[in-house]
């Protein structure tokens, strides 16, 4: 009970895996959600074990709010506490089309996983959270939100996307206001090209684009490199500040001529 816990949402692979690996190595009990079934979960849940720590893995989907109330319960049944929520769970579009050709539906269904369902479960969580420091069971909360360069960066095929990550932005902005006050600190993670299962389909179009310095740093960045930040973030090394961006993206935000 006295080992701290982090829900991370999306973490059956990609970036969400890379951020259980490295909070599990930083002594964390870590919850592992995904829309995936439980056993596409479990690599997820042994590079938790092998990191030294240990987990559980929740099938939910974080549009629906049971799927919520559920998850949040599981983690309060198992470990009797919550410190940290790391919004990950994100999809893009479908088809990525001309914005002028894109159908209301492909919207409907980014913004309901990238924003209505993370900003409900970040306040589902962090009422739970101001229940726990109340109680004295935990003495202070985070929430960690991951964006994209996408909230600022214009990309006309994937207007859905873009748009989700800039009210993400806001969120972030929102409840760091909000929740100050209760001992919880809200941060943004803002990834820039990631290697990552979602970022497979253009690899060609970003090996030339980092080949040809679109990044002072000329490599992909991979989920390690979020979950390093993330790890910061859970021991502390950023008690003072709130609603604060980390850019994790190679310098790509540097504006050069």
């Amino acid at each position: 009970m006295n080992k701290q816990v982090a829900i991370i949402t999306g973490a059956a692979r990609g970036i969400g895996q890379g951020i259980a690996e490295q909070i599990a190595k930083a002594g964390w009990s870590v919850v592992i959600n995904d829309v995936s079934p439980e056993e596409k979960q479990s690599n997820t849940l042994e590079l938790v074990r092998q990191a030294g720590s240990d987990g559980m893995t929740v099938q939910g989907d974080i549009t629906e709010t049971n799927d919520r109330e559920i998850t949040i319960q599981l983690a309060m049944d198992k470990f009797g506490r919550i410190d940290m929520l790391v919004n990950n769970a994100g999809i893009g579009p479908r088809v990525r089309m001309d914005m002028m050709e894109m159908p209301e539906e492909s919207m409907r269904e980014v913004l309901e996983v990238n924003l209505y369902g993370t900003f409900f479960l970040s306040q589902l969580t962090a009422k739970a959270m101001m229940e726990l420091i109340k109680s004295k069971t935990i003495e202070k909360g985070k929430i960690v939100n991951i964006s994209s360069i996408s909230a600022y960066t214009s990309s006309t095929s994937r207007a859905e996307y873009c748009i989700s990550k800039a009210a993400i932005s806001m969120m972030t902005k929102l409840y760091a206001d909000r929740l100050a006050e209760e001992s919880i600190n809200v941060y943004e993670i803002r990834p820039g090209i990631i290697k990552t299962p979602l970022t497979e389909i253009v690899s060609d179009k970003y090996d030339k684009l980092i080949a040809e310095g679109i990044t002072p740093i000329k490599r992909w960045g991979f989920p390690l490199d979020i979950g390093k930040a993330i790890a910061a973030i859970a021991q502390d090394y950023f008690p003072f500040s709130t609603g604060q961006v980390i850019n994790v993206d190679g310098g790509f935000h540097i504006h050069r001529l």
